[in-house]
């Protein structure tokens, strides 16, 4: 895995979204999630934040 998993104990102000996401995206997540007991939407931030940061 290319990036960290983000705690979630200390949350941000944040805005909902919605994503139309490939199903067999979703099961990869869920799985990474399980795997690392935390949200699906933890996941998906953090591989967000890792992209983002490595476009800088």
């Amino acid at each position: 895995m290319s990036f960290e998993i983000k705690k979630t104990k200390h949350k941000e102000t944040a805005s909902y979204k919605s994503l139309y996401i490939k199903d067999k995206l979703v099961k990869e997540i869920e799985k990474i999630a399980q795997e690392n007991n935390t949200s699906f939407n933890n996941v998906v931030i953090s591989m967000i934040e890792a992209c983002l940061e490595d476009n800088k």
